[in-house]
Parts: C-alpha cells; sequence; structure tokens
C-alpha cells in the first residue's frame, strides 16, 4: 500500500517541477497555476524545515 502511494508523490513531485521549468518558458496558464502551487507547497516545505532544525538546536544545546 506505501509503494502506490510514494509513487504517486513522487510522480507529482516531477510533475510538478517539470511545471515550474515550463511556466519559465511562457507556458499556458494552467501550467503557470501549477508551477505557482508547487513551488508555494515548496516553500512551505522548507520553512517547515527550518523550524524542525530549530526546534532540534535547541534540544541540543
Amino acid at each position: 500500500m506505501i509503494g502506490p502511494a510514494i509513487l504517486v508523490a513522487l510522480a507529482l513531485a516531477i510533475g510538478g517541477c517539470v511545471c515550474v521549468v515550463w511556466a519559465e518558458r511562457g507556458g499556458p496558464r494552467w501550467v503557470r497555476a501549477v508551477a505557482a502551487v508547487t513551488l508555494a507547497v515548496g516553500e512551505l516545505v522548507r520553512r517547515s524545515d527550518k523550524g524542525d532544525r530549530q526546534s532540534r538546536d535547541q534540544l541540543g544545546d
């Protein structure tokens, strides 16, 4: 059950990256929308990771 879920997540991530590159080259409106969502989710993940890292650093001090 976990294998198909990982494959779907991987396909979505790769598709989002393709849309980001395509949008940079002036793709259609739906590609720019998918690219914006992909970049927003990436930013959320990045911020979440920074918060986790800061809390681990405080625990280690």
